[in-house]
């Protein structure tokens, strides 16, 4: 299974996005998205270094707290096997 992570678009320099997500900064390639108008503030799904899709932003908070809830459970599950 492949995720894509949304990121918000801090800084474009022409195919270039520069994108933070939870305190981390990637560069991204636009290039997937060269027909769609980016510009600092939107907000993006990231996959291998490529922006695939504009979202909005409660698209990408709604995204956040699903992969929250799964790092979450994650951790869980190591603690247990850890313990055990």
């Amino acid at each position: 299974m492949c995720l894509a992570i949304p990121m918000q678009v801090i800084a474009v320099d022409r195919l270039t996005a520069r994108c933070e997500a939870k305190g981390v900064e990637r560069s991204v390639s636009l290039m997937l998205l060269m027909h769609e108008t980016i510009v600092p503030g939107d907000m993006v799904t990231v996959h291998a270094g490529h922006a695939v899709q504009k979202i909005s932003a409660e698209e990408a908070r709604v995204a956040w707290e699903l992969y929250d809830e799964m790092l979450a459970a994650d951790g869980r599950e190591r603690a247990l096997a850890a313990a055990g």
